[in-house]
């Protein structure tokens, strides 16, 4: 029996909830598309979108399951709402960030945030960084902040040595 998760995100794009999925599906590893549904002639007065054309995807991210909708140009993502994808070592921040802002707008890339090429919101970011910045009274969590709020893509040893009382950029 397959446990079905209670809530998972819906993804409104204009028309490519196909296009995105796939993208998605190829960046992240044990991930797929579930199924792919159509609009067909009942309620085109409403939705306004060609017979046959894709309607939802849903698919999994590393077994997070989401639904793409090409439900128009109604809505459009912006930085209210992220997705964060926590990461284990520097190989996977570079991996992640390198995959998901290839086609984004990098003047939207600050403190581990980006957009992607759909202008969904991402933030790649190590599961160590919560632990530096949980006191943030301490010094070290201050040095940790003030070196992180300089970076785009978060550089795990650069945050290592500024929480250490290291300058920042040596090696």
């Amino acid at each position: 029996m397959r446990i079905t998760q209670r809530i998972s995100p819906c993804l409104w794009f204009d028309h490519q909830a196909e296009e995105a999925a796939d993208f998605y599906v190829s960046v992240f590893r044990n991930s797929k598309i579930i199924s792919v549904s159509r609009y067909g002639k009942a309620g085109q007065e409403t939705h306004r979108r060609p017979e046959g054309s894709v309607m939802t995807v849903a698919f999994e991210l590393d077994g997070q399951p989401f639904t793409a909708l090409s439900g128009g140009p109604v809505f459009t993502f912006n930085e209210a709402v992220s997705l964060q994808v926590n990461c284990d070592s520097q190989e996977e921040v570079g991996y992640y960030w390198e995959k998901l802002s290839a086609g984004g707008d990098p003047k939207a890339q600050q403190c581990g945030w980006l957009k992607d090429k759909f202008g969904l919101s991402w933030q790649v970011v190590p599961r160590m960084l919560p632990e530096l910045l949980k006191d943030h009274e301490s010094a070290k969590a201050q040095r940790a902040m003030e070196a992180m709020l300089r970076m785009k893509k978060i550089d795990i040893g650069e945050l290592e040595r500024a929480a250490a009382g290291e300058r920042v950029g040596a090696r």
